[in-house]
């Protein structure tokens, strides 16, 4: 089990230890690559190895002048990924206002409260659960890039409030109100698509 810890490891590969930058990339590629997928969506996906492997080359660039400075290396990781994702999307015209609340902001149903538990021995739950997950990438690739963003940070890799409003450079409020807003479309997104009676 590689129990070094990432910034131990960047200090390594900043001295010169090529050995430590492998460990490092081999225990985030996979997390990494499905964000910048995520970030990108479906019309974007094409740029998805590009902007792989060049924000692994801005790690590269920065190891000597890396410091942690409040973050842990894979909030750095995926914030270096996240600028350089937005700043594809940006390029291509796809980059929108993602502040502004709309109607689906304002409501906070839980509309999957129903649902059934999954059970991996019922074929008629198993298939609803999988329709629900390509709901949900269809639901994540409809959101702003900027809330897509949000979400994925905070609920898939876990960034806890303050961590995400560091890595996206934004105050915590804003933070907040971006991933609440996407919360809140998905949810809409998500209830109109399956509503528990489709299970029958």
């Amino acid at each position: 089990m590689d129990s070094e810890d990432d910034d131990a490891l960047m200090r390594a590969f900043a001295g010169g230890d090529a050995r430590a930058f492998e460990r490092l990339y081999r225990r985030h590629q996979a997390a990494l690559y499905r964000f910048v997928r995520r970030v990108l969506g479906t019309s974007l996906a094409a740029q998805a190895d590009e902007v792989f492997q060049d924000t692994w080359q801005r790690v590269i660039q920065a190891r000597e002048r890396w410091s942690p400075q409040g973050a842990s290396f894979r909030t750095w990781l995926f914030t270096l990924a996240h600028h350089r994702a937005i700043d594809c999307l940006r390029k291509s015209g796809r980059e929108v206002s993602v502040d502004a609340p709309t109607a689906a902001d304002d409501d906070a149903r839980e509309p999957w409260a129903d649902w059934p538990a999954a059970d991996a021995q019922d074929p008629a739950q198993l298939a609803f659960w999988r329709a629900a997950g390509q709901r949900l990438l269809q639901c994540l690739d409809g959101l702003p890039p900027a809330q897509r963003s949000a979400f994925l940070l905070h609920h898939e890799d876990g960034l806890g409030l303050d961590e995400l409003a560091r890595a996206l450079d934004l105050g915590f409020e804003t933070a907040k109100s971006r991933l609440r807003y996407a919360m809140n479309k998905l949810r809409a997104c998500m209830g109109a698509y399956l509503p528990a009676g489709d299970l029958a």
